[in-house]
């Protein structure tokens, strides 16, 4: 779709009420039956949009989804509406009241900030993106608190602002760009915006190595439902500062600036810390809650003798720990009775779909292997979830004590 404005007529806003949710098998059938009636090319349009909404949906809601407007790039690169709504939240505790966004897209950020109750800029150099996203803010009823405007964004006088706020491209025509400064626009113009503004913030990727973040900014890594989706510059803060954020929530973690972890023998549990807290190097606050230690020093991986409750980190029960070896993990998995086996790995060359390719587990039970190192060595670390601390029982150490291993026959 490289024009808006036909979607926006009454033939083209009838003909997407039509297509809502069309089943993708079906559209074939659908659009030869709807060209008999309207243009091609509005047919192919609203298509396209329905199937935009559809992707939509995972990240915006499906009530929002159905209402607003998208573009390929703009599903992709837009940001989560839980993790936009979290900013603007912090944004609003800050007592920001307007904010320029730089490189609005679609209007993601821009939507969460006004329904904050903040006043925006939202500007965006690429016309079709720009009238996306002045279509998004007026079809969600926010039109009278967003501005957009189609703007090279270094050209923005960002002074009239409490707030700016910058999401540079990450994507170019070979997919995602890991050099900041091959951003668009580069991070370091970037930085240097923000320090001109009284607060700020910068949308990153998760990558970003710690010796790029300016001395000025705090660094915030932030993960929806387990999974890390980005990083964040703030300016204005607290400079130094670190810390991982868990959505839903929020759940804050903040870096205190501890020295590595100890390296110790695997215990009875294993602690697999959440990805945020992985990439703002917050494992040793993890570690110290839990009074554990590292089962190597270049793996972020963290055991303990006790359970213990934490938001930071997923806990396993671990029966078995053995060299890798996959004749013998096969032998444990056929006694064990498993044919539910999840596969994860941190510092082995070995994947997943090959290791349950080989092993073919089979049976009612479930299990969870780590492919990892222990003390340098090539381990395989066999256990299951650990049950809600606090509800006693379980497995005990080689799957010999409480009564057997909790994925075996008629196990948890």
């Amino acid at each position: 779709m490289n024009d808006l404005a036909p979607l926006l007529t009454p033939e083209g806003r009838a003909l997407l009420d039509e297509v809502r949710g069309t089943d993708p098998a079906q559209e074939l059938a659908v659009a030869t039956r709807l060209r008999r009636e309207h243009p091609a090319e509005l047919v192919s349009a609203a298509l396209g949009q329905a199937r935009l909404r559809q992707r939509a949906v995972a990240k915006f809601g499906a009530e929002d989804a159905e209402r607003m407007f998208f573009t390929p790039n703009g599903v992709e690169q837009s940001t989560r509406a839980s993790v936009a709504t979290y900013r603007a939240e912090r944004f609003r505790a800050l007592g920001i009241r307007s904010v320029a966004d730089l490189c609005c897209g679609i209007g993601g950020d821009a939507i969460a900030f006004a329904r904050a109750g903040i006043r925006v800029l939202a500007v965006d150099r690429d016309p079709l993106t720009a009238a996306v996203a002045r279509e998004n803010a007026d079809a969600l009823g926010l039109a009278g608190l967003i501005e957009v405007r189609e703007a090279d964004v270094t050209e923005v006088d960002t002074a009239p602002y409490d707030a700016v706020f910058v999401d540079p491209a990450r994507r170019g025509g070979r997919g995602r760009i890991f050099d900041p400064e091959a951003y668009s626009p580069p991070l370091s113009w970037a930085v240097q915006t923000a320090l001109k503004a009284p607060r700020a913030a910068l949308k990153i990727a998760p990558g970003i190595p710690h010796e790029a973040v300016p001395a000025e900014a705090e660094a915030e890594w932030i993960s929806d439902g387990g999974d890390v989706k980005e990083a964040v510059l703030w300016f204005g803060t607290e400079p130094g500062a670190v810390r991982a954020t868990l959505l839903p929530g929020p759940r804050t973690l903040l870096g205190r600036g501890l020295p590595d972890p100890q390296v110790r023998p695997v215990g009875r549990y294993l602690y697999e810390p959440d990805g945020a807290v992985i990439r703002a190097h917050l494992v040793a606050e993890v570690a110290e809650s839990l009074n554990g230690g590292l089962i190597d020093p270049t793996i972020a991986y963290i055991t303990a003798d006790e359970q213990h409750a934490t938001p930071y980190a997923t806990a396993y029960e671990i029966t078995d720990q053995l060299p890798f070896n996959l004749k013998k993990l096969k032998a444990l998995l056929r006694e064990r009775q498993v044919g539910t086996l999840t596969v994860k790995k941190r510092g082995s060359a070995v994947e997943p779909e090959e290791l349950r390719r080989k092993v073919k587990p089979q049976g009612p039970g479930a299990a969870t292997v780590f492919l990892t190192r222990v003390a340098g060595g090539p381990t395989l670390v066999v256990g299951g979830p650990a049950r809600a601390a606090g509800m006693g029982g379980g497995a005990g150490w080689g799957g010999s004590g409480g009564g057997g291993p909790p994925w075996g026959p008629g196990g948890a």
